[in-house]
């Protein structure tokens, strides 16, 4: 990649260039290359999203079209043609003035299943000398689907499973039937009532943007409970606080109602931090009616 960053630096300075001068077309570069951008990267398929696009530059600027074949290297590919994924074309061509043009994919939403793992290989098809040495002419395209966002996905019965309960639960039980509803004033965040203990309530808050990194986050200083409930004695302001960890993310999954949650347990006394419990592991996975009436019912959750 630093190979490829720096002759992405001499394209920069190239159209800089170009840009300045009276001739219309200039090259500043003997060498020319031409790659996909990436060699790995994994791409979202969204079901209102039509296609996807994968850059293939060069390192040089030319004043006529090049087009060049793709083809998919199917040993080394587990998603199918035409099943999971559809080439727009098996060329592409990249313009006279320009040094990039964009690959359209067109990624089968209803025909992939929540959690598969896709990888597709392309490769350009040219003459070797436009190949970069150490680079190749090659991409691994991983396609992930993604479900669309909702809030509503995420309210309701909630099975939460917590290593911090795991290690301090005085019942023995790592697990807790919780309700969530959304927020009545704070857009995209929900209420996780009784959520590591009775009668304390926390928030957390979910950032759908980025459809590859859909986080989710809680705010400093929430109360999860009193310390004596964990702990037979008081430390601090008897109050166990909790917020997002700074070691880990965490992340939510539409397709499936869960979300992989790190968050860090602390104490304070008189408003200074008196320590830190730890950070812990959780899982939400959001259940039908039924499904936690059964949990009550059976596992006396």
């Amino acid at each position: 990649m630093k190979r490829l960053l720096r002759y992405m630096i001499m394209i920069l300075l190239a159209t800089w260039a170009l840009n300045s001068c009276e001739e219309k077309y200039v090259t500043y570069s003997d060498a020319e290359y031409v790659m996909f951008a990436d060699t790995l990267a994994a791409y979202a398929v969204e079901k209102d999203v039509e296609y996807i696009t994968v850059p293939v530059v060069s390192t040089v600027i030319r004043d006529y079209d090049r087009t060049f074949g793709v083809e998919v290297i199917d040993k080394e590919s587990n998603a199918i043609e035409t099943v999971h994924y559809r080439l727009e074309s098996n060329t592409v061509t990249i313009k006279a003035g320009e040094n990039r043009a964009d690959l359209r994919v067109k990624g089968l939403y209803d025909n992939i299943e929540d959690g598969d793992s896709l990888v597709v290989c392309l490769q350009l098809v040219m003459n070797e000398a436009l190949e970069m040495p150490l680079y190749g002419s090659r991409t691994r395209m991983e396609l992930v689907k993604v479900c669309p966002y909702d809030i509503n996905d995420f309210t309701g019965w909630c099975m939460f499973t917590s290593m911090f309960l795991y290690q301090y639960s005085t019942t023995q039980s790592y697990q807790r039937l919780i309700y969530t509803e959304p927020h009545p004033a704070m857009e995209n965040t929900i209420i996780c009532h009784d959520w590591m203990a009775d009668g304390y309530d926390v928030t957390m808050t979910f950032h759908p943007e980025d459809p590859l990194d859909r986080t989710v986050t809680m705010v400093e200083d929430q109360v999860m409970s009193d310390e004596g409930s964990f702990f037979g004695t008081v430390y601090g302001d008897n109050q166990l606080l909790v917020k997002s960890s700074p070691l880990e993310k965490s992340y939510f999954y539409n397709c499936g109602r869960y979300l992989f949650l790190w968050c860090e347990v602390y104490v304070k006394d008189l408003g200074d931090l008196y320590g830190t419990v730890g950070n812990f592991y959780n899982i939400m996975e959001w259940v039908s009616d039924e499904e936690a009436d059964r949990l009550r019912r059976e596992e006396g959750l």
